[in-house]
Formats: structure tokens, C-alpha cells, sequence
């Protein structure tokens, strides 16, 4: 028999479709074709179907949420094997966090651990309502020490907890009184200095800064960075001022010389007009010009040593009044300098974002925080989308405005002890605090649904800003560059996958 060519199998193909009124579109042909040719059809690679799959996959917990990122890049890359494998581990995942948390449940609490977290609550607590009241915390260490008892049950600490939160609604008041009491008396501080320096830009300019800073919500965050702020401006005010008084300090020195010269020419002055008077006396009683010829000569020095005065006094007021001159273009470069500390402070000046040294002091802040109460922190990096494209074809003009836009809706969406800095060009950082790998993932995606939500305008033109990410969790004994590199090749990844998406690392 014959072998067929692919030209024969081919007009055999397009004469089977005919026959059976099939449409000759690419699937129809492939799949006639191998029925002709006795070869097994090979379908197409389903990328959006597999996407549309992944997108509607819950993530119920940081493995889940992994193996999610895992299945994104298989399919980017449309490997079967790697599909397969991150599907049979996301079911792994789930099934083991299901497992956990059915043995959570079924797992009885005791009384007596019932009664530790309730006393670690107490204890917790006591701190933030002060120790001004005595008879307050004799209270709350009696029922601690009757909880941590043994021989203590339900019937024993139930009114003892019962005093206790009549105790703790009252001294809660009190501390919030006292907290808005002494708000409203810094904020009368603040404004009537305010008041009495109009004049000092700089000095107005951190004013503003402690009238921000004291207003609430108050938060340790706020205050660590008004901080740092004020301790750069408080030194260059200790450096004016050291210039003040240097420059008082010539002006007393210049006064004091123009007195002592002034006094010194008048006196020369006087001299030499005695001695003009004499000489001329002198000259009317000559008889001949050998008696005219010394007084001459006496007339001729006289006068140059009143020039030779002048002109030494003159030199050392001119060399003075430029060293006062010189000192008052110093204090005038120290104000200018104020001003600049007191306006740029650590934030980007496009976005209001954080800038690398303020990102580089923030993460300093957030690694003592983890070290110190062992809790996690979440890094995330985030690049906007086709960003490039967005400058060429609309201006930078738009494309600022997209990174403005972008860090108002991060805002609107972040929790006030998170921080956000912009960490070059297009790209972002997030620090996320107490937040472990899965709800670092969440909060991305749910800024990114925010964003879907809101978009600007950009002349005529409405445009969404989308946006992709990696996140990555500090490791014990991580540096936060290290944690940074790893967010930033899960972003990588998540550029790769599609865009517009959230990757772990």
C-alpha cells in the first residue's frame, strides 16, 4: 500500500469537513487530519481556561496560597507535569490544614488554662491604665494570684473578675479622659507658638509636623517618625543658634574697634590740627626761607601720618564688616538648610510615599519590633503594570499621576501600622507588620481589587492601574534586604504568570 503524502491527507481532510458540514477552523482541521493520517491529535494548550481555574481556587492558608503561585508559573510555562504536581499539592494542603483544624476543635480547653490566658490578659492590660491607682492594682494582682491557684474554681474567681471589670470600666475612663485632656492642652501649646513665630518658616513648618503627629488616632509609628524628624531640625536650630551668637559676637567686636578707632582719629585729628596751627604761626614770623623749610617738613609728616592712620583704620573696618558678612551668608545657607530638612523630611516629593532612607529607618524600626515580641512581618514589592507603556503613549505627566494614584488607594487600603515607600521608578514597598505569609498575600490582592475599582483620568481617557507583586515572609535570623531580593523574584514570577497578580516566595 501506498504511503500518503501530507498533500494527499490534506485534501482528503478539507473533503471530509466538507461532508460533514464541519467549519475548517484550526481544531476541526487538526482533529480530521489526525483521523486521516492515523496520528493522535494533540490539543492545544488551555492557558485561559487553566487561569480562569487558578483564579477561582480559594487560598485558605499560606501552603494553598504557595502552591497557587506554583500552579500560575506551570501554566505560564504550560507544563503538564508541573500543573499536575501543584494541584495534587494544593489538595495536600488543604487537607492538612482540614486535619489541623479538626483537631483543633475537638481539643478540650481546661479550666486552668482558661484561667492563665485570662491572667496574661490582666497582666497585659495593666501597663497601658497606669500605676497611679494603688487599691486598682492590689485588685488586679489578688486575682491573678487567685487564678494562677490550683485550688481556685469558677465560684471563687467569678466575683473577684466581676470587681475587677467595674475597676478596669472606670480606670479605662479615667485614662482616656486624662488622654484627651492633655491632647487639647498640647494642641494650646503648639498654637500659641505657633502664634509668636510666624517669622521662622522652618520653625512653623515642624509645628505643623507635632500638630499632625498629636492629632489622633495616635500611634507609636507616628511618633517614632516625628521623632527623627524634629532631631535633624533640633540640631541645625542648636547650629543657628551657635551662628547667632558667633555673629552678635563680631558685631559687639566691630562696634567696639570703629569706637576705639574712631576715638583714636579724633585725638590724631586734634594733634594735628595743634601742630597745622603752630606751623603756621611758625611760617608767619620766618624772615627767610631756611626758617620756612623744617616747619614745611614738619607740616609734611604730620600729614602723612594722619593719612597713614586713616588708612590702617580704614582697612581693619573693611576687613571686619566682610568677616560680618560673610557669617551672615553662613546663617543665611543654615536657614535655607532648615527649610529643606523641615520640608523633605524622608518622604518621596512626588508621591508623599516614603523614600529609601525613610524605607531603610522604617525597616531598622520593624526588625526590632520582630526580634524584640517575635512576631512576623510581610514584605511585599509591587511593580504597576505596563508602566512604560503608559509613559510613552500618555506622557509622564500621566504616568506620575498613575503613581500618585496608586499610593492614594494603597493608603486608603493599608492598616495604620503598615508603611509604604517607594522604592524606585514604578516600584513599591510594604511592610507589613504581625501579618504571616498568607494575609500578606491577601492584603495585596485586596488593593489590587481596589485598584480594579477605582481609576483616573488621564486627559479624555479613564485608566485602571493594575498592578504585580511578590510577598515574602522575614525568616528567623533574615536581613531585610534578603526578605526584599525574595519579594522581589516572586514579582518576577507574577509578571511572568500573566501580570496582575500576587505571588508568595
Amino acid at each position: 500500500m501506498t504511503e500518503k503524502t501530507p498533500f494527499d491527507i490534506a485534501r482528503e481532510t478539507l473533503k471530509l469537513l466538507s461532508a460533514r458540514k464541519l467549519a475548517p477552523d484550526p481544531v476541526n482541521f487538526q482533529a480530521v487530519y489526525g483521523e486521516v493520517s492515523g496520528t493522535p491529535a494533540v490539543l492545544p494548550f488551555p492557558e485561559d481556561s487553566l487561569r480562569q481555574i487558578v483564579q477561582a481556587l480559594p487560598a485558605r492558608n499560606s501552603g494553598q496560597h504557595k502552591q497557587k503561585g506554583l500552579l500560575e508559573s506551570a501554566i505560564g510555562q504550560r507544563t503538564w507535569a508541573g500543573v499536575r504536581n501543584a494541584l495534587v499539592a494544593y489538595a495536600d494542603a488543604g487537607a492538612v490544614a482540614q486535619a489541623a483544624g479538626i483537631a483543633a476543635k475537638t481539643e478540650p480547653v481546661t479550666t486552668a488554662e482558661l484561667f492563665e490566658q485570662v491572667a496574661r490578659l490582666v497582666e497585659n492590660a495593666l501597663p497601658a491604665l497606669g500605676a497611679d491607682d494603688a487599691r486598682f492594682s492590689e485588685q488586679a494582682a489578688r486575682l491573678v494570684q487567685a487564678m494562677r491557684d490550683p485550688a481556685s474554681g469558677i465560684a471563687a474567681v467569678k466575683p473577684m473578675l466581676g470587681n475587677f471589670n467595674l475597676r478596669l470600666s472606670f480606670a479605662a475612663e479615667d485614662q482616656a479622659e486624662i488622654r484627651s485632656t492633655l491632647l487639647k492642652l498640647l494642641h494650646m501649646i503648639i498654637g500659641n507658638i505657633g502664634e509668636l513665630t510666624l517669622d521662622d518658616r522652618w520653625l512653623k513648618r515642624d509645628i505643623d509636623v507635632l500638630t499632625t503627629a498629636a492629632t489622633p488616632p495616635l500611634t507609636l509609628r507616628r511618633l517614632d517618625d516625628v521623632e527623627r524628624h524634629l532631631k535633624n531640625v533640633v540640631y541645625k536650630q542648636i547650629e543657628a543658634k551657635a551662628r547667632a551668637l558667633e555673629a552678635q559676637q563680631q558685631m559687639r567686636q566691630m562696634l567696639a574697634t570703629f569706637i576705639d578707632r574712631l576715638a583714636q582719629m579724633t585725638e590724631a585729628t586734634s594733634t594735628h590740627q595743634g601742630k597745622m596751627e603752630e606751623s603756621a604761626r611758625l611760617i608767619e614770623r620766618a624772615r627767610s626761607m631756611e626758617e620756612i623749610a623744617p616747619v614745611l617738613k614738619d607740616v609734611v609728616g604730620a600729614t602723612r601720618g594722619m593719612a597713614d592712620a586713616v588708612r590702617n583704620t580704614h582697612s581693619e573696618l573693611r576687613a571686619m564688616r566682610e568677616k560680618m558678612q560673610a557669617t551672615e551668608a553662613a546663617m543665611a545657607k543654615l536657614h535655607e538648610e532648615l527649610d529643606s530638612v523641615s520640608a523633605q523630611a524622608r518622604h518621596d516629593t512626588l508621591t508623599g510615599a516614603l523614600n529609601r532612607k525613610g524605607l531603610d529607618e522604617a525597616l531598622t524600626r520593624e526588625l526590632a519590633e520582630v526580634r524584640r515580641k517575635e512576631i512576623p512581618l510581610c514584605v511585599s514589592l509591587l511593580d504597576i503594570d505596563n508602566f512604560k507603556k503608559l509613559n510613552d503613549s500618555k506622557g509622564h505627566a500621566a504616568g506620575d499621576a498613575a503613581l500618585t494614584h496608586l499610593v492614594t488607594v494603597t493608603r486608603e487600603s493599608m492598616r495604620p501600622q503598615d508603611t509604604l515607600a517607594r522604592y524606585g521608578g514604578e516600584e513599591f514597598v510594604v511592610l507589613m507588620p504581625d501579618t504571616p505569609l498568607a494575609q500578606g498575600i491577601e492584603a495585596m490582592m485586596r488593593l489590587q481589587r481596589a485598584l480594579t475599582k477605582r481609576f483616573f483620568l488621564a486627559g479624555n481617557d479613564k485608566i485602571v492601574i493594575t498592578f504585580s507583586a511578590g510577598v515574602a515572609q522575614l525568616a528567623p535570623g533574615e536581613q531585610a534586604e534578603e526578605a526584599i531580593k525574595r519579594a522581589d523574584q516572586a514579582m518576577y514570577l507574577a509578571k511572568r504568570a500573566g501580570k496582575n497578580r500576587v505571588v508568595g516566595a
